[in-house]
């Protein structure tokens, strides 16, 4: 039971990570550069609202990737702010 609970919750995240990373991706194509922060793709209706992320429970503990290139400055990347590791003993981090 508990092992189908994890499972869920990797789903919810991988799913979650899919959604922010298209956001930023097409963020990148329309306007020539990385959104400054995960708010800016809600305020420019990429997305409805961050989603939590399903290990800590918050929206607020997105791990953000900045981008190196000064030309296109901005988050490159997002990742979980969860501790820990998936079932497959992946940490979190680099899912």
């Amino acid at each position: 039971y508990f092992q189908s609970l994890e499972r869920s919750k990797e789903t919810v995240l991988r799913q979650d990570l899919a959604v922010l990373r298209d956001a930023i991706d097409k963020h990148k194509a329309d306007v020539g550069q990385y959104p400054a922060s995960l708010l800016v793709l809600v305020e420019q209706g990429y997305i409805r609202k961050i989603p939590e992320d399903p290990f800590t429970k918050s929206s607020e503990t997105w791990q953000m990737t900045m981008s190196d290139d000064p030309e296109s400055a901005g988050v490159r990347d997002v990742h979980s702010g969860a501790e820990g590791a998936g079932i497959s003993g992946t940490p979190f981090e680099e899912f």
